[in-house]
């Protein structure tokens, strides 16, 4: 008889996509009688952990303090130097260290057999400082930066982004690649590719098309750009979902452009019915789009949205574009659209025997590199 296990999560808090992942997979482990003892979300100060999570982890939830990124004055785009600066402050690393141990005080009260660790870079360093017995999945897409064949991550540009990811992993048991597609495992660096977590709400929608564009944008930055392409095209119905803390629920500027804070159940909702999807890039939120069969045009805030973006364009999933030109989507919308939806489902529909074999046998060594 399968033994039953016990899971703690760590959950990487910045933007949407992290967040609904460790949603989904909780609700694999408990469909197979797993149980998810608690949930630690790293995040920084500037972020809300949204009502949804709360909602369906279905776990106690600890949040600390964590490493984040620093916008710039435009309000859109990283800004790496006020990053480092911000975080390498002798009062932040303090308030990191004290983050590392609440990791480790919380891995040794509650005793999980498996620490799962959605791309957080706190668990790491913790693993590094007290050594924990304890076996650590770490799961996200940006570890497919350390798959050889992964033709995406080539390049010296992206040097620190493959330092992350290792930084992100270091003491892992089993890294889970989550993949747009299929490839071989990569046993040297305990890499194995996976299909991405979509939960079952989203496998469950029934797609629509609506008369509206729908667009996700985290930096509040880009809300200028959007009212100004609104303002040349008053007739085209808009759907905008941002994380501005003081906005209202849903805030109707107009006849045809509504702002909505996130809320994950009336995105999906909206997303199942529009006429297309105009993102930042999240890998998450893409998948979604792509599993629906939704044109979807991609406006990357930073490098890693960058290779998320490239990566989708590489399957025929979608456009790139500088800022949030809705008429690029437009135009793209009236073409024959060459992207394959039936492969990129099944992929996705065969995620919970994947995940569940990766999981259950961690403790069992790490698996050969077949497909």
């Amino acid at each position: 008889m399968e033994k039953k296990l016990r899971f703690l999560f760590i959950v990487q808090g910045e933007g949407r996509g992290h967040l609904t992942q460790a949603i989904s997979l909780a609700d694999m482990v408990r469909r197979h009688e797993h149980e998810v003892v608690e949930t630690l979300v790293g995040k920084s100060h500037a972020r809300e952990l949204p009502a949804f999570f709360h909602e369906r982890m279905n776990t106690s939830i600890r949040i600390y303090d964590t490493p984040s990124f620093v916008f710039g004055k435009d309000r859109k785009h990283i800004d790496l130097i006020k990053t480092f600066l911000y975080n390498a402050s002798p009062q932040k690393l303090k308030t990191y260290a004290k983050s590392i141990e609440l990791i480790y005080s919380r891995i040794r009260e509650v005793a999980p057999d498996i620490v799962v660790n959605f791309y957080e870079i706190l668990p790491g360093f913790a693993q590094l400082r007290f050594r924990i017995d304890v076996p650590f999945v770490h799961i996200g897409h940006q570890y497919m930066l350390r798959h050889p064949d992964y033709m995406i991550g080539r390049g010296d540009h992206l040097m620190l982004l493959r330092l992350h990811a290792i930084l992100c992993s270091i003491g892992a048991t089993k890294i889970l690649a989550l993949s747009f597609y299929p490839m071989k495992s990569y046993p040297r660096e305990r890499v194995v590719v996976v299909p991405p977590l979509l939960r079952k709400e989203v496998v469950d929608l029934k797609p629509s098309t609506g008369d509206y564009i729908l667009g996700y944008m985290v930096n509040q930055g880009y809300e200028n750009e959007i009212r100004a392409w609104h303002k040349k095209h008053p007739e085209v119905r808009l759907h905008f979902f941002w994380d501005k803390q003081d906005a209202p629920a849903v805030w109707e500027v107009d006849e045809t452009l509504t702002l909505h804070t996130i809320d994950d159940e009336s995105f999906l909702k909206y997303m199942a019915g529009c006429r297309g999807y105009i993102t930042t890039a999240g890998f998450e939120s893409v998948c979604e789009a792509l599993y629906l069969d939704k044109p979807v045009m991609m406006i990357p805030a930073h490098i890693e949205q960058e290779v998320n973006a490239a990566d989708a364009v590489s399957i025929h999933g979608g456009i790139v574009g500088k800022k949030f030109d809705l008429s690029v989507l437009l135009a793209c919308m009236d073409e024959k659209r060459t992207f394959q939806a039936p492969a990129f489902q099944a992929w996705i529909h065969s995620a919970e025997k994947v995940f569940m074999e990766q999981l259950t046998s961690v403790r069992t060594g790490f698996p050969s590199g077949k497909d």
